[in-house]
């Protein structure tokens, strides 16, 4: 009848299972921040330098 606390209880192994859980999505976390910030310079750098040169064939 406790199926929500034995399923939080992880069979007795709750104290290794939900850090785990927790480590990993936090490294998922973090990894996603910084993509999401290594997109935006990198497309901000793309603006800048297609502003600066018109490209390689255009007529200047």
């Amino acid at each position: 009848m406790g199926g929500l606390s034995d399923f939080l209880n992880m069979g007795g192994y709750a104290a290794y299972v939900w850090p785990a859980y927790g480590a990993a999505a936090a490294v998922l976390g973090g990894l996603l921040a910084e993509s999401l910030s290594r997109l935006r310079r990198v497309e901000r750098r793309l603006a800048a330098l297609e502003a600066s040169d018109e490209g390689p064939g255009d007529a200047s």
